[in-house]
């Protein structure tokens, strides 16, 4: 079967969809440190490098289809495309699986191998977090939201070195079924993860608790039909009216949940800040509408603004990162046909330009809680919930809107993001959605309370732990992915170096440098 290039293609998309169980909805989480073994031993197998190549390019594809399979509604055969280029980063990983894992492998090249393969996948990773490229959603260190030791890891260097040890773990199992020489070092390499996430989990700086905030979040569920938006405001104003008498510190509602803008509809803004007198506290919602931005830009924003008693409050945040096809067409020009195949973005949304963090009213006309707002995708994207805890945010709040993927594992899969956020950061993450699933997570990533389903309608209040101090994440950034960068650089120019020795000591017919600077020897001593 694996001599059948057919069969082998398919072989191949299927071992690189397996990992995708280890996501939610299915969570499978402790098969991501099996699931991507058939994938690199099929391309031991593979013979030469371009069919190495070519099974790290299927295998590509069939990671990013499963990963995104719930993107069919919007982009239908379009994402086939996608997947098929965004495949194309894995090809290059293909070679290199070959080059460590092929053929006999010894002993000592166990730890090369162990090393040099994560790296691999790690740049693989960074590529295709890229916001054009689609954003880091799907990262393999993602699936270990609710492991607690993966947690800490996460802390240390973030999603990025959870990737790093699962794929690891993964070719140490791999080596296992390689060679007899191979394998007591491959068990050794397994020891060694264990034993350096048990470290990380018990050493680790962790932030110290400090405090406790009543959070609510809205969730008014599908509406659809028509004048949804104006039956969706009225829906949420009735569950956060339910709210008043519980001594709320802020009430959040999803992303897009309000259709106007504010600042030209003050008979909403009013209803609005009627709300916040009535509960106790300001109200972040979520405007999705034709507004102007304090630069003079008019266009259609997602912003998250802030509205307390006596109505705007001027805190405003333009979300930046915006999904590609959803909410934008890059290279529109080009191609803008995709409109007419799915649900993509029929006008390009504009961007804002800078993070923000608003602070909430204290006790006695103080200042009370730093909060960083996120809208929908920008969960995804570690450096930008880091960037907000350098900024002071005690608590990190997105607001996302998954309606259009009700039923399939998008709403869960989002939802499980906050984990990892809150973990990286040491804060606490507020996950609000407009019909589910939304959640909320401590500054370890540990849930907290139940969350809002798919299925829900409804009002719920959380109360979050707070907490002081820094992760080595936030002090220290990417540094996983700096250092995988660095040994990949080593080992190409190992690499170039070994392959310059060997054409120095071969010459052109094959034979040694020293065969060929004898058999020259009698020519020189010929001339004149």
């Amino acid at each position: 079967m694996l001599r059948s290039g057919r069969w082998r293609g398919c072989l191949a998309l299927l071992a690189g969809a397996l990992p995708a169980l280890a996501f939610p909805a299915p969570s499978l989480w402790w098969l991501a440190g099996v699931g991507l073994v058939p994938w690199l031993l099929l391309i031991r197998s593979a013979g030469t490098g371009r069919r190495a190549a070519l099974d790290g390019w299927l295998g590509g594809i069939g990671y990013m289809l499963a990963v995104h399979h719930w993107l069919m509604p919007s982009l239908h055969v379009f994402i086939v495309i996608l997947a098929a280029l965004l495949g194309l980063l894995w090809a290059p990983w293909g070679l290199l699986v070959f080059r460590m894992l092929g053929g006999p492998v010894s002993a000592a090249a166990v730890i090369p191998a162990l090393v040099v393969v994560p790296c691999g996948w790690l740049m693989i990773e960074l590529a295709r977090s890229w916001e054009a490229l689609g954003g880091p959603w799907g990262l393999l260190g993602a699936s270990q939201w609710q492991v607690a030791p993966a947690l800490r890891v996460a802390s240390v260097g973030g999603v990025w070195l959870v990737s790093l040890v699962v794929v690891a773990v993964n070719t140490a199992v791999a080596l296992l079924f390689v060679t007899a020489a191979a394998r007591a070092m491959a068990a050794v390499g397994i020891v060694v993860c264990g034993l350096a996430v048990g470290a990380m989990a018990r050493w680790a700086p962790q932030p110290e608790e400090s405090g406790v905030a009543r959070i609510a979040v809205v969730q008014p569920g599908v509406v659809s039909g028509a004048h949804s938006a104006e039956r969706r405001l009225a829906l949420s104003e009735r569950l956060t009216g339910s709210l008043a008498g519980r001594d709320l510190d802020l009430v959040v509602w999803g992303e897009s949940s309000v259709g106007v803008d504010l600042a030209r509809r003050p008979d909403v803004t009013a209803r609005i800040a009627a709300l916040s007198r009535r509960v106790g506290t300001d109200v972040l919602v979520n405007v999705d509408a034709r507004q102007t931005d304090s630069s003079g830009r008019t266009g259609i924003f997602k912003s998250a603004v802030l509205v307390g008693p006596d109505g705007l409050t001027g805190d405003r945040y333009d979300k930046m990162r915006l999904v590609p096809f959803g909410e934008y067409i890059p290279a529109r020009s080009v191609l803008g046909w995709a409109t007419s195949m799915g649900r993509a973005a029929g006008e390009d949304r504009l961007r804002g330009t800078r993070q923000v963090t608003m602070t909430l009213p204290g006790t006695d006309g103080g200042n009370g809680l730093r909060i960083g707002p996120l809208v929908c995708f920008e969960s995804a994207f570690p450096d930008m919930s880091r960037r907000l805890t350098r900024d002071g945010a005690q608590l990190l709040v997105t607001q996302s809107s998954t309606s259009s993927f009700q039923h399939g594992w998008a709403p869960w899969q989002h939802a499980s993001l906050g984990a990892l956020r809150a973990a990286e950061n040491g804060r606490p993450v507020v996950h609000a959605t407009l019909t589910g699933v939304s959640a909320v997570y401590g500054p370890r990533g540990a849930r907290v309370g139940a969350p809002l389903g798919t299925d829900t309608s409804g009002a719920a209040v959380f109360d979050v732990p707070l907490a002081t101090g820094t992760t080595l994440y936030v002090r220290l950034g990417d540094w996983p992915v700096q250092g995988a960068a660095a040994v990949l650089v080593l080992f190409c120019a190992s690499e170039a170096v070994r392959s310059r020795m060997r054409r120095g000591r071969v010459g052109p017919a094959g034979v040694t440098g020293e065969a060929a600077a004898e058999a020259a020897e009698p020519i020189v001593r010929s001339g004149p």
